[in-house]
């Protein structure tokens, strides 16, 4: 329990330094934070694997390897956003797809280095794996328009510019958009839809080895196809959500996750059901990761854009207690089925973010079938 507080301590940071980077960006530009995020993402993993007390462990992987980590993920998120406008969302999942990959690949890794070399050395092998990927990133990224371009028209071709503006302050921090009803559904949909995210990444291994007694290699075989569908969803539905709109997609994303809980997750009694669980929920259940920045920019506009994703960023703290909220539901029901309530809880929150999303495209759009 104390030695899992760091991944959630490392989640917190990845989603706290979300203003720094609007800060560091407009300031120094893109290059800078890539470099910046870099040094203390591979600098957390190496001294991690110095560790001899569990604090060493929340201040290396928690902290440093969190911020740097948060620094590079939206780095990589804003980029591509300057370059590609007609199929953006395509960009932004093929992007977002490696953390599927990542999530496939590297558990595989550290398990065979940890049982081979030790604890230690799993640490070190994964930073020089994170410090080679990320010395490609900072020698090939770039900025499309280091300055402000001037005279653009649309939110599409003004998300080009606005992630390497050279904001002021006031310009980053423009606190009257918590004044912006639209904003704040936009928020409330994603801190409830998102808390659901975490539920069955973090719970499916123990429900597959202690609730339906298969194997921890099951367990393993079910949590890697996860992840490798999430890689294929967050691709695929990017190319859908260029032609149907990027708040659509994710409506209809959120609802099907939900379902999928509620009419598969329920009845998974089996290594099949629970395969089938794990190729749907993978497939839609991320898209949020690869269109917030987008969907934030058409709700709050340009000018307010620094400050609704800063914002939007420190909101997604939340959801990362929401394996520990349904432990406490599950806790509280002690008379139902095992690990019915994370069911539920996982079915609850997506339904109840994609509905409240729903609710704000009416508000905005006055229409069922527009394009948003």
């Amino acid at each position: 329990m104390q030695l899992s507080f760091a991944g959630t301590l490392m989640e917190l940071f990845v989603d706290l330094m979300g203003p720094v980077f609007q800060i560091l960006s407009a300031r120094f530009g893109i290059r800078f934070v890539l470099i910046l995020g870099s040094i203390i993402m591979v600098l957390g993993l190496e001294l991690a694997s110095l560790s001899t007390e569990i604090w060493h462990v929340y201040l290396t992987q928690g902290v440093l390897f969190g911020s740097g980590a948060s620094l590079l993920y939206v780095a990589a998120m804003s980029v591509p956003a300057q370059w590609f406008s007609k199929r953006r969302g395509l960009a932004l999942g093929i992007v977002s797809s490696g953390a599927g990959i990542g999530g496939v690949v590297l558990p595989f890794v550290q398990t065979a280095v940890n049982n081979t070399l030790g604890i230690a050395w799993a640490y070190r092998v994964i930073g020089f794996i994170c410090l080679a990927g990320n010395i490609l990133i900072c020698i090939l990224v770039r900025e499309k328009y280091p300055g402000h371009k001037k005279g653009v028209k649309t939110v599409d071709e003004e998300v080009q510019t606005q992630s390497s503006k050279k904001a002021s302050m006031r310009e980053i921090f423009d606190f009257t958009i918590l004044k912006d009803v639209n904003y704040l559904m936009w928020v409330i949909s994603t801190m409830v839809s998102v808390m659901g995210y975490f539920v069955p990444f973090f719970f499916l291994p123990s429900y597959v080895t202690q609730h339906l007694g298969l194997s921890s290699e099951d367990a393993s075989a079910i949590t890697a196809v996860m992840a490798a569908s999430t890689t294929v969803g967050r691709i695929s539905i990017g190319y859908i959500a260029d032609r149907i709109g990027r708040m659509n997609a994710l409506i209809i994303c959120n609802i099907i996750s939900g379902l999928s809980s509620f009419l598969i997750w329920v009845f998974a009694y089996d290594y099949n059901t629970m395969m089938a669980f794990a190729v749907v929920f993978g497939l839609v259940c991320s898209i949020y990761f690869s269109s917030m920045s987008t969907i934030t920019a058409t709700i709050v506009g340009i000018d307010r854009f620094p400050t609704g994703l800063s914002v939007l960023l420190m909101t997604n703290m939340v959801p990362v207690w929401g394996p520990s909220i349904a432990s406490a539901v599950e806790a509280r029901l002690y008379n139902t089925e095992p690990y019915f309530s994370y069911k539920m809880f996982t079915g609850v929150t997506f339904l109840l973010g994609g509905l409240i999303l729903f609710a704000l495209k009416i508000k905005m759009t006055k229409s069922f079938m527009s394009k948003i």
